[in-house]
């Protein structure tokens, strides 16, 4: 048992940097619950371990007697004398007197093994969680590298040296796989020092670990010349984060995409090509917005601004409202978030009504001109043929399609539309 037990003592001290004094500890109270079953309930009954031998000795301390009734409370003063004399005690023993004997059983070792192991081996589980907790309870929002190592369910187990981390499901990114092996940068959310011991909670999807990524990317944000001011992200899809300068002469959009695009492409690389849209940032509501909208385009009189309920109120013309919106609204939800204001996007009518009103317009006057209805005019200039001039440069079975009309009743109007 000498042999095995410094075995285990070298190798989660060298391992798990698990202090030996605590694994002496966690077996001297597993063997003192095992040994109180052979030895019986003798007084103040202990169990000594050596570290650096690995020997185990049961030591009670017992009263020194005239003659012995309680035998797990009690020795005889004639045998604590031979006692006393045999471990060389400066103190001759007395009636009354406490003596540490050794009780320790012949198979003192068959107990360690058999009944031991099991309680040692979960002390020294609490005692690692413990050293998991001490080493990453400062590390919350750090990256850190790691290697899947197996799956629980839906989270993933994550190999990082020492010690294990989980990436439950929702830290995961949708649109990424893993396997077994895989090597990842992973983004510490917290270490929870929960009903089953700490646990180091990673992630992938978090907005804050593409905020580390460019910092650990772009040395201008490192040293602090940039500030990452907003961060929003669907994870797997896309990112939108707001860098500001203090310094006139530092462009922060230019900073973080790097020469030739090369730091924001590491980035974009290491997160699977998620799209990341890189804006500057403006106190200005109006205009931070337009940048975060783009590509749509966006007039300053079509915005209007609510600072007290913090919105903002977008009219965006019909061929820029499907990228002001983005695909499943997903440009304005990331601009929401990255902004912090309500903001609402809806079509610009009123080029809408302006269009209307020159097609009514033109009908009025067509349908005068030529001595037709409302309807009938309205066609024509919605299908191309605005005026007279250009309705007489038409052919009959044209306008009959158009109206769905007769040959001979088109004829007649393409003959008025000539003669004007």
């Amino acid at each position: 048992m000498t042999s095995e037990l410094l075995a285990v003592f070298d190798y989660y001290e060298r391992e798990k940097g698990i202090p030996r004094e605590k694994m002496v500890e966690a077996l001297e109270s597993a063997i003192l619950t095992a040994a109180r079953k052979v030895i019986g309930p003798a007084r103040e009954l202990r169990i000594d371990i050596d570290p650096m031998k690995g020997t185990i000795r049961a030591i009670a301390k017992l009263m020194v007697v005239e003659e012995v009734a309680q035998p797990y409370e009690e020795i005889g003063l004639a045998v604590a004398r031979k006692i006393a004399k045999k471990q060389k005690l400066e103190k001759v023993p007395e009636i009354g007197d406490e003596l540490e004997v050794e009780v320790t059983p012949s198979d003192m070792g068959r107990i360690a093994a058999q009944t031991a192991r099991q309680a040692m081996m979960q002390r020294i589980r609490q005692e690692e969680k413990s050293l998991i907790y001490e080493e990453f309870k400062d590390r919350a929002g750090d990256i850190v590298h790691g290697t899947v190592r197996r799956f629980e369910k839906s989270d993933v187990i994550i190999d990082l040296g020492k010690f294990e981390g989980v990436i439950p499901k929702k830290e995961r990114v949708v649109t990424e796989d893993y396997s077994i092996g895989d090597r990842l940068r992973l983004y510490v959310v917290a270490v929870e020092n929960g009903a089953r011991g700490p646990e180091i909670i990673l992630s992938r999807a978090h907005p804050n670990f593409v905020k580390r990524l460019f910092e650990s990317e772009v040395s201008e944000i490192a040293d602090r010349t940039v500030e990452i001011r907003s961060i929003a992200r669907e994870a797997g899809y896309r990112t939108k984060i707001a860098v500001y300068s203090g310094d006139s002469k530092v462009d922060p959009v230019g900073a973080c995409v790097g020469m030739r695009g090369a730091r924001v492409k590491n980035i974009v690389r290491e997160l699977n090509n998620e799209k990341v849209d890189i804006i500057k940032w403006s106190d200005d509501p109006k205009l931070f917005l337009k940048d975060a909208l783009k590509p749509a385009q966006i007039a300053d009189d079509k915005i209007t601004v609510d600072p007290v309920n913090r919105r903002i109120f977008v009219k965006v013309r019909e061929e820029d409202l499907s990228k002001a919106i983005g695909r499943h609204g997903q440009n304005v939800r990331l601009t929401k978030n990255l902004m912090g204001w309500d903001v609402q996007v809806e079509r610009d009518e009123s080029a809408h009504e302006k269009f209307e009103g020159r097609v009514h317009g033109a009908a009025s006057d067509l349908a005068t001109r030529l001595g037709i209805d409302a309807e009938m005019a309205e066609n024509l200039v919605r299908n191309g043929l605005v005026s007279p001039d250009v309705i007489s440069t038409a052919e009959a079975e044209d306008i009959a399609g158009i109206l769905e009309i007769s040959i001979d009743a088109a004829a007649e109007i393409l003959a008025k539309a000539r003669a004007q």
